[in-house]
């Protein structure tokens, strides 16, 4: 009697956002949360020009960068489908603000190929990769590299004076 072989594949779970047409994903497990952006981000000084500011998200300052900003993107006001995505970064936690979150998508390792050298404007320095899904390319980003280990510890560093 034959038995057949069920092969797995790994897959990786993504928080799909757009900024403006473009979508991009991150990997779930560095998300902690994501929010509407209905409070307001207080500015601190001598913040890099990406940053925002920071919010107080129950009791903890969170700073809080602007993607568009970051990648040299055309930037746009704040609307009612923006949201704020918390990420785990170097021990930190730092929000994204992105134009709307568009899904959770679980894709197959297979379907993601190398980053271009440029993709849509944003440096392929920034990218993981590109995952195919359908009709659908979503660009995967390397936050590591979207905020360097320094810049999260300056964004930290940030909290403890917004927090004084």
């Amino acid at each position: 009697m034959r038995e057949k072989l069920q092969v797995r594949e790994e897959t990786k779970q993504l928080v799909v956002f757009k900024l403006g047409d473009e979508e991009f994903g991150v990997d779930i497990l560095q998300v902690r949360e994501i929010e509407k952006l209905d409070q307001p981000i207080t500015r601190v000084p001598r913040a890099p020009e990406f940053v925002e500011g920071v919010i107080n998200l129950r009791g903890e300052v969170i700073p809080i960068v602007d993607l568009r900003k970051r990648f040299g993107l055309v930037v746009r006001d704040i609307s009612n489908q923006s949201r704020v995505i918390i990420v785990e970064l170097n021990n930190n936690q730092v929000g994204m603000v992105v134009d709307a979150v568009v899904e959770v998508l679980r894709v197959n390792l297979s379907d993601i190929d190398p980053a271009p050298a440029i993709t849509k404007g944003v440096d392929a320095y920034f990218l993981n990769g590109v995952a195919k899904q359908n009709d659908r390319l979503i660009v995967l980003l390397n936050l590591e590299k979207a905020l360097s280990a320094e810049e999260t510890k300056e964004l930290s560093s940030m909290n403890m004076e917004a927090a004084e």
